[in-house]
This record gives structure tokens, sequence and C-alpha cells, in this order.
């Protein structure tokens, strides 16, 4: 039996005989779940501060409203996704006294780190969607926030649904990082079972190949639903 060939063999007897496709289905689950919530958080968080950014700043609220959202980009944006953990984690929790999970922190991370960076993709879209539109949904009597939440924003996200995929996809990669704080991701998983093995050569490449493997589900996907809103356009 060759090199390689006794690697895999006890990666598969790891694998299989001692659970470790139990740590590895854990793993997957735990990325996953970091991901899509950091997603959504960071989805909603992103088309606050991008619809604060568009408004007029004639006034002194939507001036200093802007203000703090910049400051808020700049500081997600600014600093590594793994220092916002280990600060949010060690430091800032425990001055709150909250008790969470490293999972649920990274979720909450993953979260405002995505929003700082959706902001930026979703105020582009808004501003790619012709300015005619906002004009038409207040001339029929509909308020500034309406006309956005229901008119401006479906249309920009449709512009913006490749870089939305581009963010989830680059959560995906980063999840990596949350055995900081202490969550178990795929990195621990393999982590485990290469531990346990005294090889990490296999363990690794199963790794990349699963995330490899996600990220082209996602690509495709996206690509589905692309092609959906363009069918769903040319009726209209």
């Amino acid at each position: 039996m060759g090199g390689f060939e006794k690697k895999l063999a006890k990666f598969i007897e790891i694998f299989w005989e001692q659970n470790g496709y139990a740590k590895v289905v854990e793993g997957l689950q735990n990325t996953l779940l970091i991901a899509i919530t950091g997603l959504i958080i960071g989805i909603i968080i992103g088309t606050l501060i991008a619809t604060v950014r568009v408004l007029p700043k004639y006034k002194l609220l939507p001036r200093v409203l802007n203000g703090i959202c910049s400051f808020y980009v700049a500081l997600f944006r600014g600093t590594p996704m793994v220092v916002q953990l280990l600060v949010f984690y060690y430091v800032l929790l425990p001055i709150i006294g909250w008790k969470i999970t490293g999972v649920q922190v990274a979720m909450l991370v993953f979260g405002l780190n995505s929003g700082a960076y959706i902001s930026e993709i979703m105020r582009s879209g808004i501003q790619s969607v012709d300015p005619g539109q906002m004009e038409a949904g207040r001339a029929v009597g509909l308020s500034f926030g309406t006309s956005m939440m229901k008119i401006v924003i479906p249309q920009a996200v449709k512009n913006i649904l490749p870089t939305l995929g581009n963010e989830f996809i680059t959560l995906i990669k980063e999840t990596s990082v949350v055995s900081f704080v202490g969550a178990a991701d795929l990195y621990v998983a393999f982590s485990y079972i290469g531990s346990n093995s005294y090889e990490f050569m296999v363990p690794y490449l199963v790794m990349a190949l699963i995330y490899i493997a996600l990220v082209l589900v996602i690509s495709l996907l996206i690509k589905l639903m692309e092609r959906s809103l363009k069918k769903s356009d040319r009726r209209n």
C-alpha cells in the first residue's frame, strides 16, 4: 500500500469508526448557520444604513445618522474579522455580562461585519435605480420610507443579487476563523480528525473539497435566481 493509500485508510478509519463524521456534520451545520444568519443580519443592517446614507442631508438628523453610519462602516471594514470576534468574545461580552456560546457570538459578529459591506453594496444598488421610480412613488402619495421599501429596494436587490451571492460565499469561507472563540466549524472538525490520525493532508484536502462544493452550489442557486428574476421581468 502506497503512502497516500495509507493516509486515506487512516482518515476513513477515524471518520467512520471513531465518529469523525459526527464532528464534520456538526461543523458543517455551524458553518452554514453562522453564514446564513450573518447574511440575514447583514442584509437588514446594510439596508438600514444604505437608506440613511441616501437620505437628503438638508436637516440635522440625517447628517448625524449619516455620520454614525459612516463610523460603523469604517470600523467594521477597517478591522479583521478575527479581531472583531476576539474583542466581542473576550472583552465586550464579559463587560456587558452576556453569556452566549461561541457560535452565537460568531453569528452576531458576522452579521455586524456583513452589514458594513452590504450597506455599500445596497447603496450602489439603490443609486442604480432610476430616480423617477422614487418620484413616482411620492407622486401617488407614498412616504419616502414606503417608496424606498416597496419600490426602490426590491429593484435594487435585483441589480445587486450576484454581489450579495459573493458576500455569502465570503462569509462561508471566513467561518474558518470562528474556532478562535470556541465554535466548532469545519476547520475544527477536520483538525480533530487530523490530530487523531496524526496525519493532516487528507483531512484538509477533504475540507477544501467541501468548501469548493458549497461555493459551487451557492453559485448555481444564484444563477437560477437571476434567471428566474429575468423571466419575471420579461413577463412584466
